[in-house]
């Protein structure tokens, strides 16, 4: 029973109270025409009971006229008045067909399809209610003239029955029309209950969503703003709609994020900007907005925003983070800078005086072996600090090959030649074995690089075998246009433990402490080695058991050279000069001034001296120098700068005289800083002396001159 009053009856119910004073006009007219056919009794009593039952209805109904909820009992007052004026309506149809008139018929006949009419058109609303409307009237229709035969129509054709029968149709019709509107309204019933259930899915999702959601018309006024915009900026979304446009927007931020707006279109497509907005606190929100013009038509602006506030906080961090890093890293460069500065200053002086005295003829034997043991250590004290610059090279990501063309076999002899005479002073055996395919091919590769890891693993066997021999084995195979070399050095050494040799190319790592005290070294060397042979393409590693020696190996594949890529060698500059040479020293440390003017003493070198930059621009301003030496570090003015002053004299003979640093910076940086300064040439410290004579020979040879004049020019 409660099912059946359903909530389509409280739709009903108001609009039968919205209608009832156009019924009760009809309830009067009806009744006045209804004289026409019966006593006036029948038509008054018939009025004043449809009138009361409407009159009831109109005062039940009132609740659901105005929209408020009902409980069963009102639904169930409402039904008893519509069965009851029904039934008067009914009635009516009833005693006018009973008359015995063919106008009493059709005004019965009429007021029942009236009240069907009346019946289907609420059907829509309520099934209930077309039902307890149209069964008395069909009822009617379809027994009265069954019981209640009408005179003046059996007298018609077949005794009335085509009337009959079309009553009958005019039932069917009305219930298949009133199914057909019930179905419409089942049908609008599950599109709306879909439509509620679609707009509380998105209204819970507008209203949950951490994005602020908003809607711009095209003249960029707001429309609509989701509330996730409280949570961010604690403005609730009505106080934003009631604000003008851009009005808590950072003031420096207000003109990029408009004209950033203005330049989006639908043919810019979706485009996302940072920006900082004031929440209502004042506190500052960095906000990301992706704006999308709808492709609508109307022009409107979508925009889909985010606080970013702590993205940009750690953002903010991390460039400090990486300020601070990248302070630390100029730190620890400017350290090492100066520390192998600070290193390399006094080894000159000792390796060069050391150099000079082992070959004195004025010292005893004894003498000149100490001589020669000072040279040999500081030597080793040298190839630390290669090691050292090496390793911050790598670190630095400022190491890089210089592929050439080069005949690996010379450079393994190369190689061994260099330590041959420490392999003798142990009295070990030095073996080099060369299986290179013939023809041997010539490959294109960093040589000196490559030198520089066979030197590492060949000074170690010797440092580490005490008798026995040391092999270096070459081998190759050709491979299309490659080869694939393999390199071994094998000694009959002490051996390294399984635990130790995972970690022996690590930095600062050797076999134990022990063998760090007994043998000494830094533990770079393997690692620089394993940088360099990566570096190439290739592999490094060690075979070794304790007590039987060790094996240290690499593979590289490296392409082979066209036929006539590696010309002849050149000759080794000789240790002379062919001309006069006359030299400024510009150099701040005095026992370096009395080294490079010993070492170039027995070479007939002209030598004037400048402690400082200053000095150095003053003396070339006074005289002519085929060469200057100069220092980089030194007090009052310092080499750059005083290469700058030259560089800008106005004798332009003196400006282009051939300025050679000879300084302790032998970073690549310096040596750049050195040639971006103005100066030519780079020596670095300790003095090589066969490379300072070769220097002096090239920049002093009437070609380097004629060329150096035509520039100029």
């Amino acid at each position: 029973m409660l099912s059946f009053l359903d909530r389509g009856l409280d739709e009903m119910a108001a609009g039968a109270r919205a209608g009832f004073f156009p019924r009760l006009g009809a309830t009067i007219a009806v009744g006045l025409i209804s004289l026409a056919f019966l006593p006036w009794t029948a038509c008054a009593v018939w009025a004043a009971l449809t009138i009361g039952t409407d009159t009831v209805s109109w005062a039940v109904t009132r609740d659901q006229y105005l929209g408020k909820p009902v409980g069963w009992g009102k639904r169930l007052q409402h039904v008893i008045c519509l069965i009851v004026g029904v039934s008067n309506w009914t009635a009516l149809g009833v005693m006018m067909w009973a008359t015995g008139s063919a106008a009493g018929a059709i005004c019965g006949v009429m007021l029942w399809l009236s009240v069907m009419a009346f019946a289907q058109v609420y059907a829509y609303q309520s099934r209930a209610g077309y039902l307890l409307a149209v069964v008395p009237t069909s009822a009617a229709i379809m027994l009265t003239p069954v019981l209640a035969p009408n005179a003046a129509l059996q007298a018609g054709l077949h005794g009335g029955l085509p009337v009959w029968l079309l009553l009958v149709v005019s039932v069917a019709f009305s219930v298949s029309s009133a199914r057909q509107t019930m179905d419409a309204r089942r049908r609008y019933e599950q599109a709306t209950d879909d439509l509620r259930k679609s707009e509380q899915s998105y209204r819970l999702l507008a209203d949950n969503v951490t994005d602020v959601i908003s809607l711009a018309s095209a003249e960029n006024e707001r429309l609509y703003v989701s509330p996730s915009i409280e949570r961010i900026l604690k403005f609730s979304p009505g106080e934003l709609l009631s604000t003008p446009n851009y009005t808590y927007m950072h003031p420096e931020d207000s003109e990029a994020v408009q004209a950033f707006i203005t330049g989006t279109t639908v043919e810019t497509g979706s485009r996302t900007m940072d920006y900082r907005v004031f929440a209502k606190d004042g506190s500052t929100v960095w906000a990301e907005t992706t704006f999308t013009r709808l492709n609508d038509g109307s022009g409107r602006l979508l925009a889909v925003s985010r606080d970013i506030t702590q993205r940009k906080d750690l953002e903010g961090e991390l460039k400090d983070a990486l300020a601070r890093a990248e302070a630390a890293a100029r730190a620890k460069t400017d350290f090492l800078a100066n520390m192998t500065h600070e290193l390399r200053t006094p080894l000159t002086a000792i390796l060069g005086f050391a150099g000079v005295l082992k070959t004195s003829k004025a010292l005893s034997e004894k003498d000149a072996r100490h001589a020669g043991l000072i040279h040999d250590a500081s030597q080793t004290l040298l190839g630390v600090i290669g090691d050292v610059l090496d390793y911050s090279k790598i670190e630095a990501g400022a190491f890089e090959l210089d592929p050439a063309p080069f005949d690996p076999a010379a450079a393994v002899r190369s190689a061994t030649e260099i330590v041959a005479q420490q392999a003798a002073d142990k009295g070990l055996k030095l073996i080099t074995r060369i299986e290179a395919p013939d023809p041997a091919p010539v490959l294109i590769g960093d040589a000196p690089r490559l030198r520089q890891v066979l030197l590492n693993f060949l000074s170690n066997a010797i440092k580490f075998t005490r008798e026995g021999s040391v092999t270096l084995h070459l081998s190759g195979r050709l491979e299309a246009e490659r080869c694939h070399m393999r390199i071994a050095v094998t000694d009959t050494g002490i051996g390294i433990g399984e635990a130790q040799v995972g970690a022996l190319f690590n930095r600062f790592t050797q076999a134990d402490a022990s063998v760090s005290r007994r043998y000494g070294g830094t533990g770079l060397g393997l690692a620089i080695s394993r940088q360099i042979v990566e570096a190439m393409g290739g592999q490094i590693g060690v075979d070794s058991a304790v007590g039987e020696g060790s094996t240290f190996w690499l593979e590289i594949d490296l392409p082979i050279a066209p036929d006539d890529a590696l010309g002849a060698e050149p000759e080794a500059a000789a240790a002379v000069l062919e001309r006069p040479v006359r030299v400024l020293v510009v150099e701040d440390n005095a026992v370096n001034r009395e080294l490079i003017t010993t070492l170039l003493g027995p070479f007939g070198v002209e030598i004037d001296t400048a402690c400082d930059g200053a000095e150095a621009v003053e003396a070339v301003g006074r005289g002519r120098y085929d060469v200057i030496l100069m220092d980089m570090q030194m007090p009052v003015m310092d080499g750059l700068t005083a290469t700058r002053r030259i560089r800008a004299l106005a004798d332009r003979d003196a400006a282009r005289t051939p300025i050679i640093a000879m300084t302790a910076n032998v970073l690549p940086e310096q040596v750049a800083r050195c040639l971006e300064a103005g100066m030519d040439d780079h020596l670095g410290k300790p003095i090589n002396l066969p490379q300072m004579l070769q220097a002096l020979e090239h920049w002093t040879s009437p070609e380097v001159a004629e060329e150096r004049a035509r520039q100029a020019s």
